[in-house]
């Protein structure tokens, strides 16, 4: 599905990010302070220079528009599902290719105004369908719909490829009565193909653009889905996360994203990186509207046989944890050592994110470290090797004969034989990698699956908590956003995703502040299936701060 970080994580010896860190640190207090230029230059922070003029963009009568102020205006009269349909269908085409050229949507959906139509009758007739009725939604081009729309993960090797069945999230979302607007654009593959890759690239989609700093980064690999969601492309979008890629393009966008406890969510029908780590998830302006979708998309699929443990845990309606004064009498951890130290942006954002809690009332717990926090990063790479190779060849061989390719071989022959299209950035040298991978059967793979829960599950989150007797733990979710660069590929620092990844629980990134304009957020994490208590403590401190701003789609950043 997705992956930001790991997708350079090496048990082999290659550079990654984590390892990038420990060599880099000096580098990144230079960026922060503003260093020589020389340095500066070359690392991806801004030369000083005059303060950048915001892009001419038409006013949009749904800007920051929640599911709650849509229903209201569609209860009274004001709006449509026709009409909204038909505005955020011509924002898309204002805004994706042509101004800011954001590069967020791979296609539209060509039924779409037909759905809303329909949705509309319905309306009129028997009343809403469900909690999102008429709201439109784009999801990320690995979950699968069985409709006029492909789903590529961005790759011009399934380009054409339609799935012979909705994936679950989708069916879930037109039960619902969502709008299926569009596909987001992502990192390719989800971000798993090559070293060096840029995050926000794929070959069918181009480079998607951060819409606070035109020249920045969206991070990956559900990049299209936070700067659709933070440019007002759609009411709602979806992200897929592996490692980091719902929370880093939530926090790097400005937006909210969840990523929920492995089986809360069906991943049927959704193109994959690893099922052990998996997972789709909301990524919306605000925790009310994320906790609506997350509900809304809930459920047990024969198809994913990890939902089944979701019973007696998973909500149809997450929106009674919308408490105001949810931090209140919380007891909340601090994790700092591995997630504070590598910006000191982020880290001046966290601090004071921390403040704001404690004047909300929560009991801080400051540090509450994660013992195991970094001794899992060789085994979660392996893990991630043989499943990626496993389930790949899985989704293929169920798109049926008409398949443009069958398996992760002929995936990677597709991209030599399309070198100037599809590898003229980075290469695939982790698919390589996968490809050489043997069955799950393999005692290797099974050790390192066994490690990766314990220590970041068992021994690390639980026993962080339960040492501290905490309700959440929270860290910067990562650094602001970098300097997009096709040559050596991406210059990120800093991120805390990795715990509640590879344990499978669940994470929550709020928008937290700002940084030469740059947005940052801060992450919730804990327990499992804690969806709900995270979704309380996450709207207390949005409620609180009102951190989130709107984009003004600048040239580059303030500085």
């Amino acid at each position: 599905m997705t992956d930001r970080e790991s997708h350079e994580r090496s048990p082999e010896g290659s550079a990654n990010r984590r390892e990038f860190l420990s060599t880099a640190a000096l580098a990144g207090f230079f960026f922060a302070k503003g260093g020589s230029p020389a340095l500066r230059a070359e690392g991806g922070a801004d030369l000083p220079g005059p303060r950048p003029t915001p892009l001419r963009v038409r006013a949009f009568d749904l800007e920051e528009a929640t599911v709650g102020s849509i229903h209201d205006g569609m209860k009274s009269g004001k709006y449509t599902a026709h009409g909204i349909t038909e505005q955020y269908l011509t924002r898309i085409e204002e805004l994706n290719h042509q101004g800011p050229a954001l590069h967020a949507v791979i296609e539209t959906n060509p039924d779409a105004m037909a759905i809303a139509d329909a949705l509309d009758a319905e309306w009129k007739a028997k009343g809403p369908r469900g909690p999102l009725h008429g709201i439109p939604v784009l999801i990320k081009d690995n979950i699968a719909t069985a409709d006029r729309m492909t789903t590529t993960a961005g790759s011009l090797a399934l380009e054409g490829s339609i799935p012979l069945r909705d994936s679950f999230v989708a069916e879930r979302l037109r039960a619902a009565g969502a709008i299926i607007l569009g596909k987001a654009n992502l990192s390719e593959w989800a971000n798993f193909r090559g070293n060096h890759s840029s995050s926000g690239w794929s070959g069918r989609g181009g480079q998607a653009k951060n819409p606070y700093a035109l020249d920045r980064n969206p991070c990956g690999s559900s990049s299209g889905s936070g700067v659709a969601a933070s440019a007002n492309l759609a009411t709602l979008t979806i992200g897929t996360e592996t490692d980091g890629s719902i929370v880093c393009p939530s926090s790097i966008n400005g937006v909210v994203g969840i990523k929920p406890t492995i089986g809360l969510w069906s991943r049927s029908g959704i193109i994959p990186i690893a099922h052990s780590q998996d997972t789709a998830g909301p990524m919306c302006r605000t925790v009310s509207d994320a906790a609506i979708l997350l509900g809304a998309v809930t459920g047990v699929d024969p198809r994913d046989s990890a939902t089944g443990a979701s019973r007696g845990h998973a909500k149809g309606d997450y929106t009674s944890f919308l408490d105001p004064n949810g931090l209140k009498g919380a007891r909340i951890g601090v994790a700092r050592k591995g997630f504070f130290g590598s910006s000191l942006a982020a880290d001046r954002v966290a601090n004071a994110a921390i403040e704001a809690m404690k004047q909300a009332g929560a009991i801080v717990v400051d540090p509450a470290d994660l013992a195991t926090n970094g001794k899992y990063g060789g085994t979660e790479s392996e893990v991630l090797y043989y499943e990626f190779k496993a389930d790949l060849n899985k989704y293929l061989a169920e798109l049926g004969p008409k398949a443009p390719v069958k398996s992760m071989k002929d995936v990677i022959e597709f991209n030599e034989k399309n070198h100037d299209s599809e590898l003229k950035f980075f290469g695939q040298e982790l698919m390589i990698r996968s490809e050489g991978k043997g069955p799950l059967t393999e005692k290797k793979y099974l050790d390192a699956l066994a490690k990766n829960r314990r220590m970041a599950g068992q021994e690390g989150i639980d026993a962080t908590m339960a040492k501290y007797r905490l309700d959440a733990i929270v860290a910067p979710t990562a650094g602001p956003s970098w300097l997009t660069d096709h040559i050596n590929g991406d210059h990120d620092i800093a991120g805390s995703s990795s715990p509640a990844a590879v344990a499978g629980y669940p994470s929550i990134t709020v928008p937290a502040g700002f940084e030469s304009g740059l947005p940052i957020g801060i992450s919730f994490f804990g327990r499992a299936w804690s969806e709900g208590l995270l979704i309380k403590l996450a709207y207390g401190f949005e409620q609180a701060t009102k951190a989130r701003k709107a984009p003004k789609f600048l040239p580059s950043a303030e500085i």
